[in-house]
């Protein structure tokens, strides 16, 4: 019988893991360091796994699946099936080399991200950081100033994937005008009343633009000095996909010059570590990559990756195969 590796721990689907045993030999890697998991690659130890679950999370127990780490995998294995939205931190083009197979969860992640992305838009918008710390350092309003409504500015969404409609949907409860810029153009079911843009007048025409696209090497820095320039003055930026997609020094310049108005973010380049001239301003809403942190889309997110290794095991097939790879 085939193995599957547990790289990290399972939370809310344990039992549903447990139940693949009765079709794969069950192995877990619930905790040490990436040395060990090499380790245990050299010596033999998963030379029968073809699937293993991982997430992003469990990357700080083995470090990236990078060239390095691809390269000590056993032969046999043929499906990585990852937790997590973005993936990142796996070389995609690696493991198609190598024949491997990977998914992700997109779908699992969808309306909680969005909710998130409208919490951090209205914040931004109402610059509700400086009252929330007033109130609690017994100042009441504090320096609180005035902030802005929704209603009729345009959400321009860098990225209009599945997180991308979710807060397309949301936003136009608020009354906003949707633009969207893609690398193709949604078929018109999808696109409802968004009206599709290209990247430079999508820049120009945003009163908040987010970000909602997947980090890779041709999207790193893809708002930089230069896009600030094309947008209005007074944009709110909110981004919930990657931090790595923004040049946090060039938003922490954009937001002393007034050029940004303010910002919402969940995500950043260098996390855990900050930007200290994010942290620094109080214009900007800070929270720490909790975009997915609900019970209920982390059990959604757990077996929906369950679900893609018992497919891949049984069918030979991903439900939900990183874009990368579909054929």
């Amino acid at each position: 019988m085939p193995s599957a590796l547990l790289i990290g721990d399972i939370t809310h689907a344990r039992k549903e893991w447990e139940a693949l045993s009765s079709i794969l030999t069950l192995k877990e890697f619930p905790e040490g360091t990436r040395e060990d998991f090499l380790r245990n690659c050299k010596q033999g130890q998963y030379d029968d796994v073809q699937a293993i679950y991982r997430s992003n999370v469990s990357t700080k127990l083995t470090g990236p699946f990078d060239a390095e780490l691809l390269s000590a995998l056993p032969a046999s294995l043929k499906y990585i099936c990852h937790n997590g939205a973005g993936y990142d931190n796996i070389d995609v083009a690696g493991c198609t080399q190598k024949g491997i197979l990977v998914s992700s969860t997109p779908v699992a992640v969808n309306n909680a991200t969005a909710d998130v992305g409208i919490f951090l838009m209205i914040g931004a918008l109402r610059q509700a950081y400086v009252p929330l710390a007033a109130l609690r350092a017994g100042k009441w309003h504090g320096q609180t100033t005035l902030g802005h409504d929704p209603q009729g500015k345009v959400l321009g969404i860098l990225g209009m994937g599945g997180i991308g409609r979710e807060m397309a949907h949301r936003a136009k409860a608020f009354g906003m005008k949707i633009h969207y810029h893609n690398r193709s153009r949604l078929s018109p079911e999808l696109e409802g009343d968004a009206t599709y843009v290209s990247f430079n007048e999508l820049l120009a025409s945003s009163d908040v633009l987010s970000l909602n696209l997947a980090l890779n090497a041709s999207t790193q820095h893809i708002i930089g000095a230069n896009e600030f320039q094309k947008m209005k003055d007074g944009v709110v930026i909110v981004n919930t996909a990657r931090g790595a997609l923004i040049d946090e020094k060039a938003l922490v310049a954009a937001l002393d010059s007034g050029k940004v108005m303010s910002a919402g973010l969940d995500v950043y380049e260098n996390e855990p570590v900050v930007e200290q001239g994010l942290v620094d301003n109080p214009r900007v809403m800070l929270l720490p990559h909790i975009g997915t942190m609900t019970y209920e889309t982390q059990k959604n997110m757990e077996l929906l990756v369950l679900e893609n290794l018992r497919s891949a095991v049984e069918k030979g097939e991903m439900i939900t195969p990183v874009p990368e790879q579909k054929k």
